[in-house]
């Protein structure tokens, strides 16, 4: 019995063996595809796009820029998008079932690790989260605003700059009102009376 089992195991490592070096070998050609790809240093440049993520978001978008006319589109297909349903007066938000798993599961891994990588990013999930949100839940939130930065980079041949993308951010925050002057009130002694007076005035 101790034999046999020895001689299975023997021949499971060795066909574990011969089973990494393929996937090194699928490894290696997809890596060398993906930065021979024109749209590689584009994908490259945003947070978290590493050596597994960039090669998996130039498959999402593929080359054909025609095929997607709007972020929503590119939301929708892989799922990231929730389905809003109704009826009469009743309306409720549900998972989208009809979508290319692999695809949605690669935005929202992305979105997953920018949050490492990206200050916004990071105060984005944090704030869903504090708002009550499911951990997933944030993730895919934060997946369906990169979606949209990425597809206008994408459209543009632009690549994803942190800088740019915060300065809009900030430039599109209502504008603060400017803090009032502190007055400082005391007591003056007026023709006999006390009045309020304005320091200075």
């Amino acid at each position: 019995m101790v034999t046999s089992s020895s001689t299975a195991i023997v021949a499971w490592v060795g066909l574990l063996k011969q089973l990494l070096v393929a996937i090194t070998a699928y490894d290696r050609q997809i890596d060398q595809l993906a930065r021979a790809h024109p749209d590689y240093a584009l994908v490259k440049s945003f947070p978290g796009a590493g050596p597994a993520m960039a090669p998996r978001l130039i498959a999402a978008l593929g080359s054909q820029r025609e095929r997607y006319q709007s972020a929503a589109e590119i939301q929708q297909y892989s799922g990231i998008s929730p389905v809003v349903a109704s009826s009469g007066k009743q309306h409720w938000v549900h998972w989208r079932w009809a979508c290319p798993k692999f695809l949605r599961q690669t935005f929202h891994e992305w979105a997953l690790h920018s949050i490492a990588y990206s200050d916004w990013a990071r105060e984005y999930y944090e704030q869903q989260r504090a708002k009550g949100k499911r951990r997933n839940t944030a993730i895919r939130s934060l997946a369906f605003k990169w979606i949209r930065i990425l597809f206008r980079c994408w459209k543009d041949r632009v690549p994803y700059d942190e800088t740019v993308y915060k300065d809009s951010l900030t430039a599109r925050r209502p504008h603060q009102q400017p803090t009032p002057p502190v007055v400082e009130l005391q007591w003056k002694n007026v023709a006999g009376f006390k009045k309020i007076a304005i320091t200075g005035a």
